[in-house]
Parts: C-alpha cells; sequence; structure tokens
C-alpha cells in the first residue's frame, strides 16, 4: 500500500511539469496580440488586421 502512496504522489507532483513541457515550444497566442492585430496560425505570429 505505500508504494501505491508513494507512485500516486509522484505522478500528482510530476503531472504540472510534464504539461508545461509539452507546451514549451508555444510562446505566443492570439489573446496576446495588441489591439489591432490577430494571430496568424500559419506565420504563427501577430499581424496587423486587413479590415
Amino acid at each position: 500500500m505505500t508504494i501505491k502512496i508513494v507512485l500516486a504522489a509522484a505522478v500528482l507532483v510530476l503531472s504540472p511539469t510534464i504539461a508545461m513541457a509539452a507546451c514549451a515550444s508555444h510562446s505566443q497566442s492570439a489573446s496576446q496580440c495588441t489591439q489591432g492585430q490577430v494571430w496568424n496560425a500559419e506565420m504563427q505570429k501577430c499581424v496587423a488586421t486587413s479590415s
């Protein structure tokens, strides 16, 4: 039973670290674009709106 508790605790402690590592390559998103800009998924950056 002690091993189960240790393994469960390890999973709970390491889960956020693993999740952050999986998203490390995503440095910017649409919510970070300044006013007058939109997220361009193809270019992977914010660009000025055309309208």
